[in-house]
């Protein structure tokens, strides 16, 4: 049955219309896994933000004759403890190995045996570096690097003093590349961490303010991403992306690594983005990157509205399913970590692009809004969009020793869930069935605390874990063996 429940939205565009044989089923919840907020790694600083961005490292993913699961997570923290002020803090991405052991069981567990459903361990960090070896930052972008050989305008805290290359991390690809919220841009990473290129998206998604490119997550620009958006890619076996803004928090790819789909996070500040009300049509920017990274199309996502207040759900990340349908994480910020504990909104989505228009190098990527006041213009056709698995189920939450509302306590679920990862069931009998990861940024928020050298206590008043939810999920439309 495909389970819908807590969800009080208004879609935008007609849903995809989905045969018996082809209808995604949510299976329900059958894991859940936390890293404690206080937990370091191998640099002293604060574990945290784990779940901004989430990819599972190709090929480690094993299944073990007693029916449990290992393989390793890599995950990748945006910047920083930055509650007060934006730190100094090096992007970056951890390996976290994990043992599933998938609980289908209707009684309720409690939540210690809960968290040995998914028992997570920290292995090891790899520091992201720019140019000539020089370490990235955390630190707000006041001022920009001037484009130089094969790089465009960057963003740096001070071109005179503190001229390092600040990201934001929050999409993250183990195929091919990275997102950033900052620029917005995408950063392809080596396997080491040093940075490979960057692409430059149109100039639509550009920040400016009073006609100069300004990258600072202080102050909304005039046009372009707004203010809190990005991504990384990792030229591994596969890349990483992050950002910082409400650039692109949405990033995948083709299991061949030959496309890569970025999408903001909500509107551009001409499309809308100034109001939540009228940010709900965010872009998704399709590049080929088998040689030299091409923006082949661009089609517009119409995000979620709380049925309330009208509020557009922003999404968090995207993950690609057969080229034409992808996952999408929209939500609100309630939970553990904010100051309200009950959530109206997280799930986890399907969106549709076979029937949108594509509006790649037309004057939607200029100066032209394409749903200026959050009207979408009459000669644009919008990606299709259905609702799939919520988060906030209290009967499915409720088996884990989980609950969505009530007590600030460490069984309320997290406010900010971010990053999505598939791996397969290896069920010959359900040949269609993945495991659908999700974990959630905690945004560095520990009483016990270490970020760039320097003891801190979170402001927020109390530890929020690492929290990670594992779902079963039926996927007619992914090519078998696509997901490794």
């Amino acid at each position: 049955m495909l389970v819908t429940v807590g969800l009080s939205i208004v879609l935008f565009g007609s849903s995809p219309a989905f045969s018996q044989t082809t209808a995604p089923v949510n299976k329900g919840l059958v894991a859940f896994g936390y890293i404690p907020a206080n937990a370091r790694d191998s640099t002293g600083d604060t574990l945290g933000g784990l779940g901004s961005a989430i990819a599972l490292k190709l090929g480690s993913f094993a299944k073990a004759s007693n029916g449990t699961f290992k393989g390793t997570l890599v995950v990748q923290p945006d910047r920083g403890y930055n509650v007060d002020t934006t730190v100094d803090y090096q992007g970056r991405q951890h390996h976290v190995n994990f043992v599933l052991k998938p609980y289908y069981g209707s009684s309720p567990l409690s939540f210690a045996d809960a968290a040995t459903t998914l028992q997570l361990s920290y292995k090891k960090t790899i520091l992201y570096k720019e140019r000539q070896g020089k370490a990235t930052t955390g630190l707000d972008p006041l001022s920009v690097r001037p484009a130089w050989t094969v790089d465009p305008i960057l963003p740096v805290p001070n071109v005179n003093t503190k001229n390092q290359l600040s990201l934001d991390c929050e999409g993250l690809v183990l195929n091919r590349d990275g997102s950033d919220e900052y620029g917005p841009y995408i950063y392809r990473f080596l396997p080491g961490g040093h940075l490979a290129y960057v692409i430059k998206p149109p100039k639509a998604v550009i920040p400016y303010i009073a006609g100069a490119i300004s990258f600072t997550s202080e102050v909304n620009p005039d046009s372009g991403r707004a203010a809190n958006q990005g991504m990384v890619y990792d030229l591994r076996l596969p890349p990483a992306m992050a950002d910082l803004c409400k650039g692109f928090e949405g990033l995948t790819a083709s299991p061949d690594g030959h496309k890569l789909y970025a999408m903001l996070q909500s509107s551009t500040m001409q499309d809308g983005g100034a109001d939540d009300k009228t940010s709900r049509y965010a872009r998704l920017f399709v590049y080929d990157v088998k040689l030299i990274p091409k923006l082949i199309s661009e089609y517009v996502v119409p995000l979620p509205q709380s049925a309330k207040k009208k509020k557009t759900l922003a999404q968090s990340d995207i993950h690609y399913l057969d080229g034409t349908k992808f996952l999408v994480l929209s939500r609100d910020g309630h939970g553990n970590g904010d100051d309200e504990s009950q959530s109206d909104y997280k799930s986890v989505d399907i969106f549709d692009i076979s029937g949108a228009t594509d509006i790649h190098g037309t004057q939607y990527d200029d100066d032209t809004a394409v749903s200026p006041g959050g009207v979408l213009a009459s000669d644009v056709v919008p990606a299709t969009y259905t609702p799939f698995v919520s988060l906030i189920d209290n009967s499915q939450l409720g088996r884990f020793g989980l609950h969505n509302g009530g007590n600030f306590d460490q069984q309320l679920i997290a406010g900010k869930w971010e990053g999505t990862a598939l791996a397969p069931c290896m069920d010959p009998q359900n040949p269609d069935d993945y495991f659908l990861f999700i974990g959630a940024d905690n945004d560095f928020n520990t009483l016990d605390g270490t970020m760039v050298g320097q003891p801190y206590s979170t402001s927020y008043g109390s530890d929020v874990d690492n929290q990670f939810l594992v779902y079963r999920v039926t996927l007619p439309m992914v090519p078998r063996g696509s997901i490794h």
